[in-house]
Order: structure tokens, then C-alpha cells, then sequence
């Protein structure tokens, strides 16, 4: 494992406005000034969470997959994020993992929000996946799944870092600051949470609290409210030395999902 360079992006997004969302990422997305590894984007990053899926939904060879090559090509690193994929005439809200070279892997969304009606609309996925980069195995979530442990228990350690790409609104950010936190503590792994600001077509607000929680519950990064394009590094050392010193994981139960 090497050290890695991960780059949040905690963005305003425009009520199912593609075109507008698009350009808007590209524009901030110009103002980074290093080498990244990551870039993370929001859930539903191109019109906001939405279940109008007549609407908003793409193929996998539509333009916002074009546009993540795009960016991922540009910037040398693989971009990420969530957005609404039609494939077989079903739609997934699916997790996209696209590298420089133009090649990529998904995650579709398991835990469909009800209270939205999210499960009337979207088919739920049915199995996790690691990808890797530098070294690093990351196991990508979205939203809703943070509330479910089981999910995303890290038996044997699977996983180094785990992501969650968010729409969470502020009503129940109190929610949200807890989970994170209690995911990275029980999984001994780094936990990244990257949310949204601003507020969406039915009313409701998202206040951010992006934030990166550390194997041992310290707070690497963590911004409320406004846009915010940020870099940081995490270094294997830090986690390797968590995992020797207090090697709880291999004292886990075991089940199977």
C-alpha cells in the first residue's frame, strides 16, 4: 500500500439539471491545484437525488459516463459518484468507479429508501465489491446503506477504506455524524462520507458535513454547509499501526449475507 490522495467534493447540485450539474463540477473541479488519486462526488451528482428516472436516467454509455471519463483522463485518477443507470428496463442508482484509462466498475445501491419511495422505482443491488487503488481496498456505499452495519461489516478485513456517496439532509445530519464515525471504530478502516449541499426540488436541505473518520475515530477532514473541493492524504502506516495495536477484528462474529 502507498499513501493515497483523495479528493471530496461536498457540491450544490441543480434539481435534474444534467447539463447544468455537469458543468458546474467541471468548473470547480478546474480549481485543483495538485495530483489526486480519488475524486468522490455525491450521490446523484448530475440532477440531485431524484426518482424521476423518465427523466434523469442514462445509459452506461450515456453523457455523464462520458463526462467521468472525461475527468478521470484529464485529471489522472479515477473519478466516482453515484447517478441513475437504465439498463434491461429496470433502474439502479449506481455506484460508478471510472479510471484514467477509461475502464470502470459499478455498485448498485442495496438499501433502496423507502421513505422516499426509492424502492417502488429502483432495483436494489445484491452483492458488495472491493475495488483497489494504490494498494488500498475500498468498498464503495450509498446513502442509506450507512444505517445497516451488517452490510458493511468488515469481516477478516476486506477493506481498508470505506466510502459512502451521499445525499443526507440536514434534518437528520445528527444521524449522520454518528454512523460515520461508529462505522470507521467498528470496522478498524478509514470511512469517508461525501455529501451535498443546498436545497433540492422538493424543499428539502442538505447541509453537507463531508468528513474522512480515521480507524480510531479522529476526524481527518469534516466541512458543514457550503461547497467545498478539499484534498488530503491517508497513510497506510496509521492504519496498520490501529489494526496491530488493538487487533479486535479477528474477535468478530461470523455470519454470512
Amino acid at each position: 500500500m502507498e499513501p493515497i490522495k483523495i479528493t471530496i467534493f461536498q457540491a450544490y447540485l441543480f434539481w435534474e439539471n444534467v447539463e447544468k450539474n455537469l458543468n458546474n463540477l467541471s468548473l470547480r473541479l478546474s480549481a485543483l491545484k495538485e495530483k489526486t488519486d480519488l475524486i468522490l462526488l455525491p450521490e446523484m451528482f448530475n440532477t440531485g437525488f431524484t426518482m424521476n428516472v423518465e427523466k434523469c436516467a442514462e445509459t452506461m454509455n450515456g453523457p455523464t459516463m462520458h463526462w467521468m471519463y472525461e475527468h478521470a483522463k484529464a485529471y489522472g485518477c479515477v473519478v466516482a459518484g453515484t447517478l441513475i443507470i437504465e439498463e434491461g428496463g429496470k433502474f439502479y442508482n449506481r455506484f460508478v468507479w471510472m479510471s484514467p484509462d477509461g475502464s470502470f466498475v459499478h455498485y448498485d445501491k442495496r438499501h433502496l429508501f423507502t421513505m422516499a419511495d426509492e424502492d417502488k422505482v429502483f432495483t436494489a443491488g445484491s452483492s458488495r465489491i472491493i475495488f483497489e487503488l494504490k494498494g488500498w481496498r475500498i468498498c464503495p456505499m450509498i446513502c442509506y446503506d450507512l444505517r445497516f452495519p451488517v452490510w458493511s461489516r468488515n469481516t477478516d478485513g476486506a477493506y481498508d477504506l470505506l466510502v459512502y456517496t451521499a445525499s443526507w439532509p440536514d434534518k437528520r445530519s445528527a444521524h449522520w455524524r454518528a454512523l460515520i464515525p461508529a462505522r470507521a471504530i467498528e470496522n478498524q478502516a478509514y470511512v469517508i462520507g461525501v455529501n451535498r449541499v443546498g436545497y433540492d426540488g422538493n424543499e428539502v436541505y442538505y447541509s453537507g458535513g463531508s468528513m474522512c473518520i480515521s480507524p480510531v475515530g479522529d476526524v481527518v477532514y469534516y466541512k458543514p454547509e457550503d461547497e467545498d473541493l478539499y484534498t488530503f492524504t491517508l497513510n497506510p502506516a496509521e492504519l496498520k499501526k490501529a489494526r496491530e495495536q488493538f487487533p479486535f477484528l479477528k474477535d468478530a462474529d461470523r455470519f454470512s449475507l
